[in-house]
């Protein structure tokens, strides 16, 4: 009997307006039909290259962003069907970690605060919040006398410390990361890593991450989604991406990773040219002008998600022809 899901989206659709050097409005493809699930206690990964909607969603699941069509469900009901006291406790259940701690400190406010305020909220006692405070802190490994500086006092990956700390206080069953580890160094990202998988057992939490460094989704997920210009394209088991992937752009993705593969030319062949404008999505699918295997029927139709395996599915019309 499969997990139920804590949190799902349905055909989730977004845009943007957006101006341009001629001052006329357009709109920008973020998200088109979006459909996923977390399980109760699984970490899932999205993947994809910068301007593939990843953080678009990710808002969306945290309920920071209004999709224009679909839905999200948060234990099997609609967000928009939550009572504002529901919505309350959906939002203190949900936190996110942003890519960039510091934008989501206050300056002004001591850590000591900024970590508290959460436990402020729910109306902790005093006394039990600097317990709290304390033990969150030595988690997430902050030393008690950080506790009285300000944000701009931090390196970036104690800052991320904070905002990770921050989102814990808040008791969440769901913590949406996205790129928590992008802007830091290697040596720093392997301990903010090692903190999220620490804090998944210690608080029992589901976890999205999204990311566009694959190695790191599968040391850590378990599932990953490739999302290609606001749409899904393949998702499954990281060991099963990684051994028999379904998608070209999957592929390509692979192949792209510093030191995993030995041929060069293997990595310039599969993803040429860069990633089209979201103002102009191409027909068909909308990964054909830059795959080098594409056919007519591929210029023209939209392919279906097809399931190969448990949880393995991908919309690609060659899969077949391609990965057997």
């Amino acid at each position: 009997m499969k997990p139920h899901p804590i949190i799902s989206a349905v055909d989730l659709q977004k845009k943007f307006k957006v101006t341009t050097r001629g001052h006329s409005s357009r709109l920008l493809t973020a998200l088109d039909r979006v459909s996923l699930h977390l399980s109760t206690g699984e970490t899932l990964g999205i993947a994809g290259e910068s301007g593939c909607g990843k953080s678009t969603l990710a808002k969306i699941m945290a309920g920071l962003l209004m999709p224009d069509a679909g839905k999200v469900h948060y234990n099997g009901t609609p967000l928009s069907q939550l009572s504002q006291h529901e919505k309350t406790f959906f939002r203190r259940k949900t936190q996110m970690i942003f890519q960039d701690p510091f934008s989501s400190l206050n300056p002004r406010m001591r850590i000591a605060d900024s970590i508290s305020e959460p436990l402020k909220i729910a109306g902790m006692p005093a006394l039990l919040q600097q317990a709290e405070l304390e033990r969150i802190m030595s988690a997430v490994g902050l030393s008690k006398d950080a506790a009285n500086r300000f944000p701009d006092e931090f390196s970036g990956g104690q800052r991320q410390r904070i905002g990770i700390a921050r989102a814990l206080a808040a008791s969440p069953e769901i913590l949406i990361a996205d790129e928590p580890v992008s802007s830091l160094d290697i040596s720093i990202q392997a301990q903010i890593i090692n903190i999220l998988l620490q804090m998944k057992i210690d608080y029992s939490l589901t976890m999205m991450i999204v990311s566009h460094n694959l190695l790191i989704l599968r040391h850590i997920c378990d599932r990953i989604i490739i999302m290609y210009l606001g749409s899904i394209v393949e998702c499954g088991p990281p060991a099963e991406l990684f051994k028999v992937c379904r998608h070209p752009y999957t592929e390509a993705l692979i192949a792209s990773i510093p030191g995993l593969h030995t041929s060069t030319a293997v990595k310039i062949v599969l993803l040429q040219d860069d990633l089209p404008s979201a103002l102009s999505i191409p027909s068909g699918c909308r990964f054909h002008p830059r795959c080098r295997h594409a056919i007519d029927i591929c210029r023209h139709e939209i392919p279906d998600m097809v399931e190969y395996a448990d949880g393995h599915a991908a919309a690609c019309h060659l899969s077949n022809s391609l990965y057997g």
